[in-house]
């Protein structure tokens, strides 16, 4: 292909990549979902437990598929995902309150002190499938608690309301999904959050029997220690059949092109079009990428960046060089890191650049991974606070590293002294799970979180997508946020 050049992306890219990266719960205008591949199976039926890292896409999901119309262009998209019209959706617990529906967390912390987790999730489950019908309506006005009672001493008209709405929903070919997510706002603490998972898992393995009743758990991956809530009677069953929202690099290209192609001008269709003759299928006023385009994303991203992250080819190349630096130590790159980068390589070079010859600087490729850095640290900063206090006391250092110099400047400074006088005084939401280990338990939490990467050597290293956010440095590598 001869070399491409598309100025009409840095427009496109500020005009239809959003400014607020986080959804809160709230889903995208149709004609920018994209369905990678491999969320398809997550989004099947039979998927229970969905596991993901933070920005991957677990209360997108939770949200889309509350939407008749975005299931609708799933189902048309991802037929293997078999959502169909008639798929039926309730939702058990999520983000945003909704009393009539779900529990609130200071809710839960009440009930989880007179009931088993399990049966509160019965509870909800039941509520949602047909709480006209249990009880013959007495309990419409009930508290929770005296919903949590109902069932927990009325086993058989639950199971016989499962039942009937089980053969219900046969007869229709119809699937009746409820959905969980944001589990982290459910307690306070490990211990509790824990116990709930363990029971909402429970309830899951509960319905398995049905051939039409399906509980739909979006998880964090540190949410899921096994030891901690898979030990009950046949949780492999659930656990088995865990599905991960993995984002490989052709995905993240995927959805670029796929709001890049519905911008409003409709110029960087035309332009992709002109310079290479693929076209754009529409379905429902909704541009698709071209398969042509999904087969040869390294050149159509080169046209918007140029071929190299510097004057020549020894400094790298942008189709590579983007998600490798936003991937975490796992290698996992978020949707949301992505986005935020590209978007704000399109602000800075509309700024300092103007003129260049290509709609992103290479220059502000690497000021957007800053950008996307420092937004990672603020979204570890609201789900983990207590990483602020370990990372930002390394500030300055330079990666790779002996763990023995981390933890002789967390021994210096009495970083996990202050971290535990902080839990005991009732100050830390959910703390390193393993405090009590000392410095090599909280280096386990840390790697787990993939923030830090244990080398073959021993050494640890941070990958740029931290390690820029919280002011660490690498020879070679791109500048640290400076406080």
């Amino acid at each position: 292909m001869n070399e491409m050049r598309l100025p009409s992306a840095r427009r496109a890219i500020l005009d239809t990549l959003p400014r607020e990266t986080s959804l809160f719960g709230r889903s995208v205008e149709s004609q920018f979902v994209h369905v990678p591949n491999g969320h398809a199976k997550a989004l099947h039926p039979d998927t229970q437990l969905v596991v993901g890292m933070r920005g991957a896409g677990k209360s997108f999901w939770w949200s889309t598929l509350q939407d008749p119309e975005k299931r609708h262009l799933i189902s048309e998209r991802a037929p293997r995902s078999k959502l169909t019209e008639t798929t039926q959706i309730a939702v058990g617990f999520g983000e945003e309150p909704r009393p009539a529906e779900y529990p609130s967390r200071d809710v839960l912390e009440q009930l989880i002190k007179d009931f088993e987790a399990r049966i509160i999730w019965r509870t909800v489950i039941a509520k949602a499938l047909g709480a006209g019908i249990l009880a013959d309506g007495q309990l419409e006005r009930a508290t929770w608690q005296e919903w949590v009672t109902y069932v927990e001493k009325h086993p058989e008209q639950v199971d016989r309301l499962l039942f009937d709405r089980d053969a219900e929903l046969s007869d229709q070919d119809s699937y009746w999904i409820i959905l969980f997510d944001a589990l982290d706002r459910s307690a306070g603490d490990w211990p509790t959050m824990n116990r709930l998972i363990r029971g909402l898992l429970g309830a899951a393995l509960d319905l398995r029997p049905y051939r039409r009743l399906r509980v739909k758990c979006f998880l964090r991956s540190d949410q899921l220690v096994e030891r901690e809530v898979g030990d009950f009677s046949d949780a492999s069953k659930i656990l088995a059949g865990r599905v991960d929202l993995a984002w490989p690099s052709t995905e993240l290209y995927s959805l670029l092109f796929q709001y890049l192609g519905n911008s409003e001008t409709g110029d960087f269709r035309s332009e992709v079009e002109a310079r290479t003759g693929w076209e754009w299928p529409s379905a429902d006023s909704i541009w698709i990428p071209p398969t042509k385009l999904s087969d040869n994303q390294r050149e159509v991203f080169h046209g918007i960046t140029g071929p190299w992250m510097g004057k020549d080819r020894r400094r790298g190349f942008p189709f590579t060089w983007v998600p490798n630096h936003l991937a975490d130590a796992k290698g996992q790159t978020s949707p949301r890191s992505f986005i935020a980068a590209l978007r704000e390589a399109a602000k800075d070079t509309e700024e300092r650049y103007r003129n260049h010859g290509w709609s992103l600087h290479y220059e502000s490729l690497k000021r957007g991974v800053q950008t996307a850095s420092r937004i990672r640290v603020n979204e570890l900063q609201e789900d983990y606070p207590w990483i602020e206090l370990l990372m930002s006391n390394l500030r300055g250092l330079v990666v790779p590293l002996e763990f023995e110099e981390i933890a002789a400047v967390w021994r210096g400074k009495g970083v996990l002294e202050q971290l535990q006088a902080r839990v005991e005084g009732g100050k830390e939401k959910l703390p390193p799970a393993r405090l009590d280990e000392g410095e090599v338990g909280v280096r386990q939490d840390l790697e787990e979180l993939g923030i830090f990467l244990r080398l073959k050597d021993g050494r640890v290293n941070i990958p740029d997508v931290y390690r820029v956010g919280y002011g660490l440095g690498r020879r070679g590598g791109v500048r640290p946020v400076r406080s």
